[in-house]
């Protein structure tokens, strides 16, 4: 079993900084990717940012060059630095991971619970 714990969401002014962590623990042989989806409501879920256990980095057009997704594979976290934040970035931000029990075994999806993001005046 795997567990996401999620911290650093809050309200922030427009423009601001806020700092997303996600922390992976329990069982498991490997974590082959972590990453970062929110859903603001009225909206479908859509993914913003996440990493793979190679380096591989995917963004989410919206939040390119403003967001920036690390790993740190050591500690099976991942972070989402988020600079320049805008209303329209408000939303529950969600962990995500991909999880094997075995080296040669298929991946499953494992989620956070989710932590609120607020970007207001």
């Amino acid at each position: 079993q795997v567990q996401l714990v999620e911290s650093g969401g809050g309200l922030v002014q427009p423009g601001g900084s806020l700092r997303l962590s996600c922390a992976a623990s329990g069982s498991f042989f490997s974590i082959d990717f972590m990453g970062w989806y929110r859903q603001a409501p009225g909206k479908q879920r859509e993914l913003v940012a996440a990493k793979t256990s190679g380096g591989g980095t995917n963004y989410a057009d919206s939040v390119k060059g403003r967001f920036t997704v690390f790993r740190d594979n050591a500690k099976n976290t991942v972070y989402l630095q988020m600079n320049s934040l805008k209303p329209e970035d408000t939303a529950v931000y969600i962990c995500n991971a991909g999880a094997r029990t075995t080296g040669w075994g298929s991946t499953y999806n494992v989620w956070g619970q989710g932590t609120q993001v607020t970007v207001s005046s």
